[in-house]
């Protein structure tokens, strides 16, 4: 049976790290070198909206694209603890497209939660098309496979689509004057508040807004939030 999940968390230098708070998640499984940034801007949103976090982080010589509908938990504990802890998450992918550069694609089978995500990133990103209307968008990049991540908890989610411009990835931001210091561009850092605020005021049907309490840790045991970093060793299982 063809596992290509399994086969790149087996791979040297890759690295699976979980972080379990509130009921909402944050997810960047193409993180790393891969997606780049996506990793950064997930984890930032979850820590300020107190929201779980689980990314595959890929170091600097690998390029290795498993598409979603094969990033499964069957091949990782961590990420089924994950999956079993959230209700609802937010999966935070890159791409390229001509005609698309200030354009954000909110897919995944929770529409009502990607128009609330929509409200609050309109808000902060006026120069930005952020798209919902699931027809305009490329249908690989829709976010509506059953085995998607981003449909897997009991609420689903939306899956984020994120251009290099707001990334901070793009040869626009060549002269950005803090560049190399690890200071974001403007524009992802209003990225991260937006998703923040979508996080923390989600509300799903039939629950409240769940702070972050004592949870079961992705490596087992309690954590109280902001919970430690839980993680795979490289190159093993």
């Amino acid at each position: 049976m063809h596992r290509p999940f399994k086969a790149l968390l087996d791979t040297t230098g890759v690295r699976e790290v979980c972080e379990l708070r509130s009921r909402v998640g944050f997810m960047a499984y193409h993180g790393g070198n891969l997606e780049e940034m996506t990793d950064v801007i997930a984890h930032r949103a979850a820590e300020a909206s107190g929201a779980s976090y689980y990314a595959v982080l890929q170091p600097h010589d690998l390029k290795w694209h498993v598409p979603s509908h094969h990033v499964s938990p069957d091949d990782s504990p961590l990420l089924q603890r994950f999956l079993d802890h959230v209700h609802t998450v937010f999966t935070v992918h890159g791409f390229g497209r001509d005609g698309m550069w200030t354009t954000l694609l909110l897919g995944g089978r929770n529409r009502h939660l990607a128009r609330h995500t929509a409200t609050h990133l309109r808000e902060r990103l006026p120069d930005y098309t952020v798209e919902t209307d699931l027809h305009r968008m490329p249908r690989e990049l829709r976010g509506m496979h059953h085995r998607n991540p981003v449909n897997l908890p009991h609420h689903q989610g939306v899956q984020i689509e994120l251009p290099p411009r707001v990334r901070g990835n793009s040869p626009v931001w060549a002269d950005w004057h803090a560049r190399g210091t690890g200071e974001l561009v403007p524009h992802t850092t209003a990225l991260i508040e937006g998703l923040a605020m979508a996080a923390s005021t989600w509300e799903a049907p039939g629950t409240t807004t769940v702070r972050a309490t004592a949870r079961p840790g992705c490596a087992g045991g309690a954590l109280l939030a902001p919970g430690p970093t839980f993680s795979k060793p490289p190159g093993s299982r």
